[in-house]
């Protein structure tokens, strides 16, 4: 149930925190517009943090593309990077898991979307944390600011291992284009809309929920001891993992239908709103 004010949260078995775990989105939830945290969010962090619990990084960003954002912030501890395809230590800059996706599965599902929608421009996210991101024609990254990526021709995405693949269309909408991707090849990768011009195909079944499971046992902590931010429809399984999902207020309708509670924008520090309810500096 969404609410647009602050509801009573009951404390997990957390040895008296609110919550063990924070759980937080990157773009537009803890970062600004800018792609900075403020230094409202940060002190909020820091109270939680500091009081014992927690903070946990969930992204739907590859590693390679987290990590220079992870060291502008200072962000020193374990991540759930690409939709949940990689478990990363962004103190030791090391990978701790890695899935891929099928190339078979992945080719035979942008063939059965194309037979529906028509052409597609495609990228591929290879796999590991030196992997590139491969632009095939007509693609435009519309995520983050100066981020790499390495312009291809279609033949060549799918030529080495990948974690997952990017997809657009020159005439459908994000939603329409990954309701139409779902009906195609559903049974073949998961689709996800993370963001603006950010269609993805993963694994299938994989998500940020089960991500960020592996990372919890890693932690010692558990669902119940969870509180999860973000904006995006990629963030919907998160918040049906976690004890309690906050959406931001320039969140998709999608997260907003499903969140516990909403909060301000990422711009009005929304995940600083809800800290400092549950964790009070000073």
């Amino acid at each position: 149930m969404s609410t647009t004010s602050p509801s009573p949260v009951s404390p997990a078995d957390g040895g008296g925190l609110p919550y063990r775990l924070v759980a937080t989105d990157l773009d537009g939830t803890l970062l600004t517009s800018a792609e900075t945290v403020s230094e409202r969010t940060r002190a909020a962090l820091a109270a939680a943090t500091g009081a014992g619990a927690l903070h946990i990084i969930v992204t739907g960003r590859s590693a390679a593309w987290a990590r220079p954002v992870f060291d502008q912030i200072g962000y020193r501890g374990i991540a759930v990077c690409g939709q949940g395809a990689q478990v990363y230590d962004a103190g030791a800059h090391k990978l701790l898991t890695s899935l891929t996706l099928d190339r078979r599965l992945a080719a035979l599902a942008i063939a059965k979307i194309e037979a529906e929608t028509g052409p597609l421009a495609v990228a591929a996210n290879q796999d590991g944390l030196e992997g590139d991101v491969l632009a095939g024609p007509g693609y435009r990254l519309q995520i983050g600011s100066e981020l790499p990526v390495v312009r291809a021709e279609k033949d060549e995405l799918l030529a080495a291992p990948v974690s997952k693949l990017y997809i657009q269309h020159h005439d459908l909408s994000d939603d329409e284009l990954a309701e139409a991707a779902r009906r195609a090849a559903g049974d073949l990768v998961g689709v996800v809309m993370a963001g603006p011009g950010v269609v993805e195909l993963l694994p299938l079944g994989l998500s940020k929920a089960t991500g960020l499971a592996v990372a919890a046992r890693r932690l010692g902590v558990r669902a119940a001891d969870t509180i999860a931010f973000g904006d995006m429809p990629n963030d919907v399984p998160m918040f049906g993992w976690a004890k309690h999902g906050v959406a931001m207020a320039n969140a998709h309708e999608e997260l907003l239908a499903v969140a516990d509670e909403v909060t301000v924008s990422n711009d009005e520090d929304g995940v600083a709103v809800v800290l400092e309810r549950l964790y009070p500096i000073g």
